[in-house]
């Protein structure tokens, strides 16, 4: 039979099965190394020995106090169903009472004699005005106890283990305990000379430190350990990746000059940014080279990153390849192919009358068009008449071929799972070039650990003539004609010839009403969220009566959605009540106000992105943000943070430091648990980029790994159960 490390053993070997059927189901742990790698939360003290006289001071305090019992009696109460022990303790300068209840009192009953001597911790208490500890924790002091087991006792750290209902914290400390010595097995994934450079413990010893800690430097000790080897364990597989990366091959792909892309910056009514220039060399510099770019361009929405991904599309239709943009939705897609071919215009005419010399064509391929339009489409592709194809998933449907895919831009990343995009890549005749973009600005350490195996381009300017943006909170509830003054703004905005969005989190229809509301943080909460539906016809009927009032949402028919888009762009509609739809994308110069309903329903990052959508013309932008939410409420503190600035990458933070580490490493693609236990994306920057800078040069040396081979069995168990996922979001 083949040998089991310790560390993989099942948990009901160690255990009894009925405890490890419980770590397992409610804590997800089922091996030993699980069981090793679920860290205490905290540490409580027993604390420094406390003379009895001075515990007036220590109210709601831990302490530990030795003494000696003076006298112990039972009293029973409730028609003498309850009992409870009264133990009164004296040290000579001071008596306290100490109170058990129920079948706890049994124990001590017995062994808290008079006259015998002992150490007791817990939380001093107050009843009828004398102080006294509840259920204290203690340890009895044999008559030659000397002063070191007194201090063994007093001064331990006590870990509390993240718990559940079904196995208090104590339990799983004796279940560790159990397996504990196993701990010595561990193999450790940090390079010797690595972990000796930088002055940290092993492994095994780290492991033993943070379950069993003597002192809060031991503690340090043994987290500064941890944290290394989850961060470095992560970047070793990113950079591993993307060194896997830089072996493909790709075609070059150089703009030739005098062709389009010289032939469109001709004709741009304005110069780029300097932001936007840098970032354009950086992508031209990746396409010029023979192994595919991976970049991830990260900008505020309406920084212009639509423009840098279409000169990017143009040097590769320059020199004879094609070019496909991603989009997430429909909507959006079709709203890019309308701004593309307006920005190129003749440019975009290929094969048309009036198109220019350089011309290519630049097509839509979406699920819902008609049959014939498609037929033409893919006719365009595959014959390589089209440069330039956008769309949605329908690109990535097998019917779809290339006559030589260059590039592939995928628009607003977090929306796309990993096996869509490799989809997209393995339609070149070579691996394809590929450009990321996202408008949710990422802080720079997520960016390491999320999208680790990209390179990254920040545009930080936005483009001359974007107006700011005053951002208020209407605290409905409170101040109800706060909400009266919001729709005299909008019909103000409106009368001066001015468009708005109304943005509620639900659309209100049947389907709709059949999903129960999540979880309420408060009475606000309680009720469904607002709807697109209902409140289009409150405000029709209401206070934006005489107002061209439509609704936009993700349930409608496409040629609708497309139809009420394509009205609202062009002025027809004066309000348009959506639901997030139009978060990325749709832009419209002339809309200046937006009002976003139960504001407190939405994510931070969300707020920011809804929020981009006005101001985008000359006209200044006003968002306000409606909530119900009372004033003291986190909500309303998150809801503040947006109001208070325009900074995305300041907001993404916040939002980040509000939600759980886990949610940063994509749980929402892949729902896998986080393997974070001890690193902090947002507070670990320094750790994280230590561990990236060791892990290239790790790679760089090694790429196979095959002189650390437990640096590799912790990879296999890093990238198991799906997590590449997480990690192949680049």
């Amino acid at each position: 039979m083949e040998h089991v490390p310790a560390l993989d053993e099942p948990l009901k070997k160690s255990l009894g099965p009925a405890t490890a059927k419980v770590l397992g189901e409610q804590l997800g742990l089922h091996t030993v190394g699980d069981l090793l790698h679920h860290y205490p939360r905290r540490y409580a003290e027993r604390g420094e020995l406390t003379p009895l006289a001075d515990l007036g001071d220590q109210l709601d305090e831990h302490v530990t106090v030795v003494a000696q019992v003076a006298d112990a009696r039972v009293l029973t109460f409730n028609g003498g169903r309850g009992r409870r022990l009264e133990v009164t303790i004296t040290d000579g300068a001071g008596r306290l009472q100490l109170v058990f209840f129920g079948s706890g009192v049994h124990k001590p009953h017995k062994e808290l004699l008079p006259g015998s001597r002992a150490m007791f911790a817990g939380k001093v208490g107050m009843f009828n005005r004398r102080l006294q500890l509840s259920h204290p924790a203690y340890e009895l002091l044999g008559a030659d106890a000397g002063a070191s087991a007194v201090d063994a006792f007093a001064n331990q750290l006590i870990p509390i283990y993240p718990a559940c209902a079904k196995l208090e914290s104590w339990k799983i400390a004796k279940a560790v305990d159990a397996v504990l010595p196993s701990a010595q097995e561990a193999e450790d994934p940090l390079p010797p000379a690595l972990r000796e450079g930088r002055g940290m413990v092993t492994l095994p010893e780290a492991l033993l430190k943070i379950h069993r800690p003597r002192t809060k430097a031991e503690i340090e000790q043994a987290r500064e350990r941890l944290k290394w080897d989850e961060a470095f364990v992560l970047q070793v597989a990113l950079a591993r990746r993307r060194y896997a990366d830089t072996q493909l091959p790709a075609v070059a792909r150089r703009p030739a000059p005098g062709g389009l892309l010289d032939a469109f910056d001709a004709k741009l009514p304005f110069t780029l940014t300097d932001g936007q220039q840098t970032v354009s060399r950086e992508i031209f510099d990746d396409l010029a080279t023979e192994h595919p770019m991976h970049r991830l361009l990260q900008g505020e929405v309406g920084s212009g990153k639509t423009m840098v991904a279409l000169r990017a599309m143009l040097a590769v239709v320059d020199c004879g390849g094609q070019a496909a943009m991603l989009a997430p939705t429909e909507v959006l897609a079709q709203q890019h192919h309308r701004s593309v071919t307006e920005m190129m215009g003749e440019l975009a005419e290929g094969g048309m009358l009036g198109g220019a010399d350089h011309a290519t064509k630049v097509v839509l391929l979406t699920g819902s068009m008609g049959a014939a339009a498609r037929r033409q489409a893919l006719l365009d592709l595959v014959t390589g008449e089209a440069g330039i194809v956008i769309g949605t998933h329908a690109l990535i449907e097998d019917k779809v071929q290339f006559h030589d895919l260059g590039l592939v831009v995928v628009d607003e990343q977090h929306r796309f799972g990993v096996e869509q995009r490799d989809a997209l890549r393995g339609k070149g005749k070579q691996p394809p070039h590929l450009l990321v973009m996202t408008a949710t600005p990422i802080p720079r350490t997520v960016a390491m650990t999320v999208f680790g195996d990209l390179e990254t381009s920040v545009l930080d300017q936005l483009p001359a003539g974007r107006s700011p943006i005053a951002t208020h909170v209407v605290p409905a509830k409170d101040k109800p004609h706060f909400l009266a003054r919001t729709w005299e703004r909008v019909r103000e905005e409106v009368e001066g010839g001015h468009q708005a969005y109304v943005v509620c989190p639900r659309i209100g229809d049947e389907e709709d009403e059949k999903k129960a509301a999540g979880p309420a943080e408060d009475e606000a909460e309680k009720r469904p969220p607002l709807a697109v539906l209902d409140i289009a016809e409150q405000l029709s009927k209401g206070p934006l009566a005489g107002l061209s009032v439509e609704v936009l949402h993700g349930r409608m028919d496409p040629a609708d959605k497309d139809d009420v888009m394509r009205r609202f762009a062009a002025g027809e509609v004066q309000v348009l009540v959506a639901t997030t739809v139009i978060e990325v994308g749709v832009n419209v110069p002339n809309s200046t106000v937006m009002v976003i309903m139960d504001a407190d329903r939405f994510g931070v990052s969300q707020l920011h992105q809804l929020r981009g959508r006005v101001g985008r013309g000359s006209a200044p932008g006003l968002c306000l943000l409606v909530s119900e939410m009372p004033e003291a409420s986190p909500a309303r503190a998150r809801l503040a943070a947006v109001a208070a600035t325009l900074d995305g990458f300041e907001l993404s933070r916040i939002d980040l430091e509000q939600r759980r580490e886990g949610d940063v490493l994509g749980q929402a693609q892949s729902g896998v648990r986080s393997s974070l236990k001890m690193l902090a994306v947002i507070d670990d920057e320094e750790v994280i980029a230590q561990a990236r800078e060791e892990a290239v040069a790790v790679v760089a040396a090694d790429p196979g790994l095959d002189g650390l081979p437990a640096l590799r069995t912790a990879l296999d168990a890093l990238l198991d159960d799906e997590r590449e996922q997480y990690l192949e979001k680049g």
